[in-house]
């Protein structure tokens, strides 16, 4: 009687099926990098450098993932392999060395992007914007124009940089515009600055990123980015 021994896949059967499973779940995480609150459509240069870390992130942890199944991939086909390398090394070169390679290059990359997001100075100072957080609505007004009151919608000149500077009446909240720039904690009697660019006129939505009440899912507020010819009009108009 013939005993039925199971027939292992083959290397190039098993890389088949791992591909299709990374170019399934590919199609379903880029299905979500769009929409009015998605970093990964940006539409101002630090939102873009935002994105960028994002997808540096990404893609390095993909390519660590695929090593990793490739890896495991081999052992399940041919089993015994890697045998003749001691266990220690696996620990070294695996658990150490690229890591020790990778995360560094990863992490220096991220403090530069963070460092770029700062509001450094710059030969023409952009304009200031105040905006205040307060259960559960953004309060912004414009003390360079003048005594303009507040707007539950911020205005912005589209193609220039602009500060915002944050702070809250109450709790801490968070400021973020996740289309134009990164976010910023909103915190009484303090003030930050987060710098804002959009790159064409049109609008933009924003929220609080920080748990603030049970109203905090509707403290949202929109951005409107003008040409800049028509900024200090649109602002006026909205004061009135």
């Amino acid at each position: 009687m013939t005993r039925w021994v199971p027939q292992m896949p083959s290397i190039k059967t098993t890389a088949s099926l791992l591909l299709r499973v990374l170019v399934i779940l590919s199609i379903l995480v880029l299905a979500g990098c769009n929409g009015p609150l998605s970093t990964l459509d940006p539409s101002g240069p630090r939102a873009a450098m935002v994105a960028m870390l994002w997808w540096a992130m990404f893609w390095s942890s993909v390519a660590l993932f695929g090593l990793m199944m490739a890896l495991l991939a081999l052992v399940w086909v041919r089993p015994g392999f890697g045998s003749k390398l001691a266990p220690s090394k696996w620990i070294i070169y695996g658990g150490l060395v690229m890591p020790g390679i990778l995360l560094p290059v990863l992490v220096g990359y991220a403090l530069y992007t963070g460092n770029r997001l700062l509001p450094h100075a710059l030969e023409t100072a952009p304009a200031r914007i105040n905006a205040q957080g307060v259960m559960w609505q953004w309060q912004f007004s414009y003390p360079e124009l003048g005594d303009l009151g507040s707007t539950g919608v911020l205005h912005i000149p589209a193609g220039k940089p602009v500060d915002i500077v944050v702070t809250s009446g109450d709790v801490i909240h968070s400021f973020w515009v996740p289309r134009l720039t990164g976010k910023i904690d909103a915190i009484p009697g303090r003030e930050n600055i987060i710098r804002i660019q959009a790159d064409r006129p049109g609008s933009y939505q924003g929220v609080c990123a920080e748990f603030c009440g049970r109203g905090h899912t509707e403290m949202r507020f929109q951005v409107r980015a003008h040409a800049p010819e028509e900024y200090e009009s649109a602002v006026l108009e909205a004061a009135e």
